[in-house]
């Protein structure tokens, strides 16, 4: 299988959405609610769903590294293979400055840390969290978090602690919390959708 599961080119595409999923799923877990976000953005947006570079230890799904126990030391290269593979997406129609970014979990902690240096139109984390000792770049595209407060998986203090670090740039950042657990409810796909309206146009 190759780095893009599914890659959606619409005729006249002149954005794109990247989808990051989280750790022990695959690049299909977020295609219907990629494909929902980019209904309402004309013109067309290209949507890409990448999938995680290694195995999950269990045998199904994927991971962007080791979580249980976590292997924080294999966290830089594996941003930087992200990083790569998102520059390889750029082409002269779709530069990365009109490519956004989203990731759930584990792609949500790899979208904050690799997509925020990089020229992007704006990022995405759902219930996402900070890997230690990580610093938000003082220049750095847009970002929307989402939380709900009743996550166990990932604590919604996560959000909060990257909340902190994101607002120290003074660029513009934004974290929406839900009565909810660790998922992303339909309720707030309207919110996700404006704020990509925002940054394409």
């Amino acid at each position: 299988m190759s780095d893009n599961l599914l890659r959606d080119i619409p005729k006249g595409a002149y954005y794109r959405l990247v989808l990051l999923h989280g750790w022990g799923a695959d690049a299909d877990d977020l295609i219907p609610l990629g494909r929902e976000l980019c209904q309402v953005i004309k013109p067309p947006v290209e949507l890409v769903a990448l999938r995680a570079q290694q195995r999950h230890p269990q045998g199904l799904g994927r991971q962007w590294y080791g979580l249980f126990p976590s292997d924080w030391a294999a966290v830089p290269d594996a941003i930087s293979q992200l990083q790569a593979r998102l520059k390889a997406l750029e082409t002269p129609e779709i530069p990365l400055q009109r490519t956004a970014l989203l990731g759930f979990s584990q792609g949500g902690a790899m979208a904050l840390a690799s997509g925020c240096d990089l020229p992007l139109a704006g990022l995405i984390g759902c219930s996402a969290y900070p890997h230690p000792n990580w610093v938000a770049p003082s220049i750095r595209p847009a970002v929307l978090l989402l939380h709900g407060r009743q996550d166990d998986v990932v604590p919604y203090a996560a959000s909060e602690q990257l909340l902190k670090s994101l607002k120290t740039s003074g660029l513009e950042t934004a974290l929406v919390s839900f009565e909810g657990g660790h998922c992303i409810p339909g309720e707030l796909i309207p919110r996700m959708q404006q704020a990509l309206h925002s940054w394409f146009n």
